[in-house]
């Protein structure tokens, strides 16, 4: 159980000292946020957002991408609400662009965001490979 661990990794979440119940309870929403949320098919712009447990240290970074977001900001603005209704708080750490071609199992990571910055593409991957495993993913700091 989570409450046992003290300041190590657990599974994608930094989890520092000792724990009060209610941190353990933050700590253990915050784990079944899914590490990654892209559209099925296309080419589109995504973030990576870090997502903390308000007024804590516990936090994970997630991925968010779809088509249907003008600008990179259209995707934080659903996203940050959505994770301040389950106690959190996020900060986007940049963003970049997708290419999904799941007919052959392939998705590429690549570009930045003029609002954000350019997402740490490697961290990105690393997030979708845990939920893409039998795909081909790879990544460059190229802006196309």
């Amino acid at each position: 159980m989570l409450s046992t661990v003290c300041g190590r990794l657990v599974g994608s979440l930094r989890v520092p000292g000792a724990f009060t119940k209610a941190t353990v309870a933050m700590t253990e929403a915050l784990a079944k946020i899914a590490d990654v949320e892209i559209d099925p098919d296309g080419t589109f712009k995504y973030i990576l957002v870090r997502v903390k447990v308000k007024d804590g240290d516990v936090h994970k970074d997630i991925v968010r991408g779809t088509k249907s977001a003008e600008y990179h900001n259209h995707i934080f603005e659903k996203v940050s609400p959505a994770m301040e209704a389950l106690g959190m708080e996020c900060k986007c750490l940049g963003g970049g662009k997708i290419e999904h071609k799941s007919q052959e199992k392939k998705l590429r990571v690549f570009g930045e965001s003029t609002a954000f910055g350019k997402a740490d593409h490697s961290v990105s991957v690393v997030k979708l490979k845990t939920a893409y495993s039998d795909y081909e993913i790879t990544w460059s700091d190229d802006k196309k």
